[in-house]
């Protein structure tokens, strides 16, 4: 377990360096496996107690995940409970990042307020980061309903 968790902790501790500024080799980092949207949303369901994945429900107890790619963790604006490490955090998520975030977050940033252990399995990972693609892609219609 320890060896996976090195894998897989590895590149993202690459990224938060104490510079912030770190390049990490993309032939280095661990292929991940093709997620499937639909199996993801069930994954995200214990998720749901602090996170929201629509854009008009705002922030819960945690961020909001909606479109989370391309951006800098733990700089998103009207959410003012980020950890410090996750404050001082320069790295940009992507879904590889994601990947090594989620098999274990409090390894990856000790401190992190995050409350969830993490999903340790990588065909779950790729699930739901496959669900948080989709869902920060959705089309919505004149009344704004998804």
């Amino acid at each position: 377990m320890k060896r996976i968790l090195a894998v897989l902790v590895g590149p993202l501790l690459a990224l938060v360096c104490a510079s912030g500024h770190a390049q990490q080799d993309a032939a280095t980092l661990t292929e991940q496996p093709e997620g499937d949207a639909q199996r993801g949303r069930l994954v995200f369901g214990p998720c749901r107690s602090c996170h929201f994945t629509d854009a008009r429900a705002g922030h819960g107890n945690g961020p909001n995940l909606y479109r989370i790619f391309g951006k800098v963790a733990g700089k998103q604006a009207g959410f003012d409970y980020y950890s410090e490490p996750l404050r001082a955090a320069q790295f940009v998520w992507t879904p590889r990042v994601l990947d090594a975030w989620l098999a274990a977050p409090m390894q990856v940033l000790p401190g992190t307020t995050m409350m969830s252990p993490g999903v340790p399995d990588a065909a779950q990972r790729a699930d739901l980061i496959a669900y948080l693609q989709l869902v920060s892609v959705r089309e919505t219609d004149d009344a704004g309903e998804p």
